[in-house]
């Protein structure tokens, strides 16, 4: 049974101002002692560009940014596809993958041009996530999950976000843009990194 929340409980800001992630964030914190809210209710925080050299890095210097403007905990994701034919890219170029502007479906459009011709044994990639959470009491915690799979020749599926319709997991046989949000969120790089940071944020909340 999911836990209610309390007008007595902490406050945890999630430091994104991707929507369709923070929605993903905040049906994988469902149960866990905080009261969630988003930066709607915070629009003069303003979130640091991101490197491009680390995903924990950049987590944390949203997170870290959040808490400072606010004074509450706050918990940021980075995340990337790497892909291997790639040599690990775009990683934490993701979002900017192709180019400033793009919709995710011209961003999966630009891959899948890159790939043409490379044969399916050459397409495995993984999603990366890091979670950090902060607290206006020094407390810092970064935390990673992976998932592998299989970068298709065409998109299946129109659920999810990012390169979820031509990411393909083969223990499911369907791509990630067409299993449910709760099989996803099982198995998914972000699912397995926000089990332990539920665990971890139920631990701080005492």
């Amino acid at each position: 049974m999911t836990r209610s929340t309390s007008p007595s409980d902490p406050l945890l800001i999630l430091a994104t101002g991707n929507r369709a992630k923070g929605r993903e964030l905040a049906a994988l914190l469902a149960g866990v002692p905080y009261r969630i809210e988003d930066l709607s209710a915070y629009p003069d925080v303003v979130l640091p560009p991101e490197g491009e050299t680390a995903y924990a890095d950049n987590a944390l210097g949203k997170a870290r940014a959040v808490t400072r403007a606010t004074g509450q905990m706050a918990l940021a994701d980075d995340s990337g596809i790497e892909v291997d034919a790639f040599g690990g890219r775009p990683g934490v170029l993701s979002a900017r993958y192709g180019g400033e502007g793009l919709t995710d479906a011209e961003r999966n459009a630009v891959m899948l041009r890159e790939l043409a011709g490379v044969p399916a044994a050459r397409r495995t990639a993984r999603y990366r996530a890091v979670i950090a959470i902060t607290a206006p009491d020094g407390r810092e915690a970064t935390i990673e999950g992976t998932v592998e799979g299989v970068i298709l020749e065409a998109p299946r599926g129109d659920g999810g976000f990012g390169y979820d319709p031509i990411f393909y997991y083969p223990p499911f046989g369907m791509t990630f843009g067409e299993v449910s949000a709760t099989a996803k969120h099982a198995v998914s790089h972000r699912g397995r990194a926000m089990a332990q940071a539920r665990a971890l944020l139920r631990h701080w909340a005492g």
